[in-house]
Order: C-alpha cells, then structure tokens, then sequence
C-alpha cells in the first residue's frame, strides 16, 4: 500500500531542525513513520494514525514557504532527491541517524565521499570539467551522468545527491556529475548542450581506463538538466566515426534518461497555452521571460540566447533541442518526476510562480502522451501518482544492471 510523503519538523531550545518530506513506499505502520509521528504527531492532524496526501501537500507548502534553500535546484518545487538530502541532513543533526532510517536514499550522514577522479578536464574552458566515482567491481560498471540545472545560467556540479550518488555507487553504477558553460550572448544555447555531449563522450573515451561499460550510460538531472539529458537520450548518434579526434567518435546514445522539472517543449504556443491554462487569460505570457544580460525585450533575449538573428531562427533552434520534436518510437526509456500533480494551485508567493509554471507537470504530461501514442516507454511520477519505479534509483538499477 502506497504511504504518502512524511515530514517531521523537530524543535528544541536551541534550533529548529527540519526532517523534510521524504517519499517511502513502505508498508502501513512501518517503523519509520511511527518514529515520524512519534517526533511530529501535530503533522497528522486528523488523528487518524497516517499522513494522507492532503496532509501532505500542505506540509510540503509550508516547508517550501519556511525553508526555500531547500529547493536546491531552484525548479520551484522539492523534487524526491532534495526531500531526501534534507531529511538525511537534518536526522544527522537532530541524532537520529541511529541506523533507524534505512530506505533508499537516505544514507546516513557520514560525509561526503571524494570523486575517485575530481575536475577532469573535457575542454578548455573552467566550466569544461567533470566529477567521477567509481563503482568496485571486476568487471565493467554502467555510468549515470548528473547535469545540474539552473536556467543555463547557474548551478554545478556539487548539486548532485548524495544520497542518490551512493545508492547508485552501492547498486554497481557508477556516477558522474558534470559542468558546463552557462547561456550568454557570447556563449549562446545550445553550448551547454554540446558541452555535455563532449563530455559524455569524454567519458566513453576512458571507459577501459575506468572500468566502465560503453553499452550502459544513464543521464538524469532537473530542469534545464533535465532538457540536456532528454537532447542526449531522443537525439540520433552524434559521433563523427570520420573524425581525426577520437573523442568525437565515440558514441553519444543513452540507455535511458531520468529528470526532475524538466522543461519537454521550447515551442512558445505550447507555453502560451500553458500560462492561460494556469494563471488565466489575464496573464502575459511575457511577463515570466527573463532578460539576458542587458537584453531586456523577450522576443530579443529570446534570439540572443539561441545565437540567431531572428525569432523565426531561434523557435526553430529551440525545436531542434527540445523532447516533443526529438521523441520516437525507438528512443530509450525515460523517467519524470513532477513535484505537484495536474490539478494542483498555483502558489499564493508570487515570487514562486514562475518556478511553479516553468516546472509544471503538464510539461510531462505532454512528453508522456506522446511517447504513449509511440509506444515508446516512460513513466511520470507526481504526488499521488502510481508508478513501477519509486524513484530514479529503482529505474536505473532495473535499466542498466537488469536487462
């Protein structure tokens, strides 16, 4: 039976200690949600013994209204990942890490474990560098790859989940976690993409050197990560067999994507449509589009960060680099996750609207609907929603160890 997510507020003298919200599969009157209601009984607040899902989601509102930093990758919502960071970081605080809490993806908070390869570079530029660990074995591992998110503008590395790191180093996977150069006019989109082809085929280029299994690569990452990995996975090979750089000839396909908040369409009247939809015919579209650099004209901003000289070229740009015009039938397995289901309310803060439209679920909805009319695989996982993975560590073991 499917627990809702739990959260524990724990409060003494001297701080207040958040055990945020964490999504469990568990059985009802497991262990770990009696010592959850044991520390917050005010959090079920009909008494009934459980947390349902409407109990829930007013917590998570509650936590993202008290404790914004938590959303890490600024998507606007928690994705399981961030839920799952906090609730380790905050058990090691409150002294419960006591070997009590033992789902997937809370590890205990025994400190961050060194990259067994830090700052590799794959290009010239400071941002061209990747993290690595290693999964032990003897023979070779399967590679998940972490593209942070953050508009194209910020973000790193050092996003990624430790928690989902060591899960994924504990299953045999091995993990990556990359940078890449922000958007700008001198840098315009897709760089970043490009840059995280290369460094992909970085990677493949040393798999003897690092044990690594070419046949089995995974990507995952949230929002503007999220797009990176979902042009890898749906785009037809990119590597040049003809090129005098070996590197370029390596193979850029995935085995299957995972992503948190990502953004599926580019195309402005899926976004038009989707604002109305949300805020009401009153809003414009616009009024959400941020300036880039000095460029403050949406249309303008617009063509500066694809590097086009019309609108008309940018939207087609874009098109090229986007979910719903990639996807087919032959593509790999992807999996979403949304951190508000298809009915939810906007946010009463205006200033988390933006965030909350730009990472909606409606966005994989679409993905979703279209991969069903290919008959191609994919799983949308939101609050509520019934899935075969609970989270993208279940769905990387079952794609790159099981088949």
């Amino acid at each position: 039976m499917k627990i809702p997510l739990i959260a524990v507020i724990a409060l003494s003298a001297a701080s207040l200690i958040l055990l945020e919200v964490v999504p469990s599969t568990m059985a009802e009157g497991n262990p770990l949600e009696q010592q959850i209601l044991m520390l917050a009984p005010q959090a079920d607040t009909n008494g009934d013994g459980k947390l349902s899902e409407e109990e829930d989601a007013a917590l998570t509102q509650k936590i993202l209204q008290r404790f914004p930093k938590a959303d890490a990758d600024g998507a606007g919502a928690l994705s399981d990942q961030e839920k799952q960071a906090m609730i380790r970081r905050a058990a090691a605080r409150a002294g419960q890490t006591n070997g009590q809490i033992t789902e997937p993806g809370l590890k205990q908070a025994e400190g961050n474990q060194a990259p067994t390869h830090a700052g590799v570079k794959y290009g010239d530029h400071e941002r061209q560098i990747f993290d690595i660990w290693l999964a032990e074995s003897e023979t070779p591992t399967p590679l998940a790859i972490y593209i942070h998110g953050g508009g194209f503008r910020a973000g790193s590395k050092e996003k990624l989940n430790q928690g989902v790191r060591e899960d994924l180093l504990e299953a045999g996977i091995s993990v990556a976690a990359i940078n890449y150069r922000y958007m700008s006019k001198a840098t315009p989109l897709p760089t970043s993409h490009h840059d995280a082809r290369r460094a992909l085929q970085t990677m493949r280029s040393r798999a003897e050197e690092w044990n690594l299994d070419k046949e089995r690569v995974a990507a995952f990452g949230g929002s503007a990560g999220a797009q990176i990995c979902m042009w890898l996975g749906f785009s037809d090979e990119m590597a040049d067999p003809e090129s005098e750089d070996p590197v370029e000839r390596e193979s850029t396909r995935l085995t299957c994507v995972a992503t948190s908040g990502g953004q599926t369409t580019n195309d402005p009247e899926f976004w038009g449509n989707l604002i109305t939809k949300l805020l009401g015919p009153d809003i414009d579209p616009s009024s959400l589009a941020r300036p880039l650099e000095d460029i403050t004209d949406p249309e303008q901003a617009r063509i500066a960060a694809w590097g086009a000289k019309t609108l008309e070229e940018a939207n087609e740009k874009a098109s090229r680099h986007t979910a719903l015009s990639l996807i087919s039938a032959d593509d790999p397995p992807i999996f979403m996750s949304y951190g508000m289901t298809p009915d939810a309310k906007p946010p009463a803060d205006q200033g988390r609207i933006r965030g909350w439209v730009i990472h909606h679920v409606d966005l994989g909805t679409a993905l979703k609907e279209k991969t069903d009319a290919l008959e191609a695989e994919a799983h949308l996982k939101y609050p509520g929603a019934e899935t075969p993975y609970p989270s993208q560590v279940e769905f990387f073991v079952d794609k790159l160890l099981k088949e």
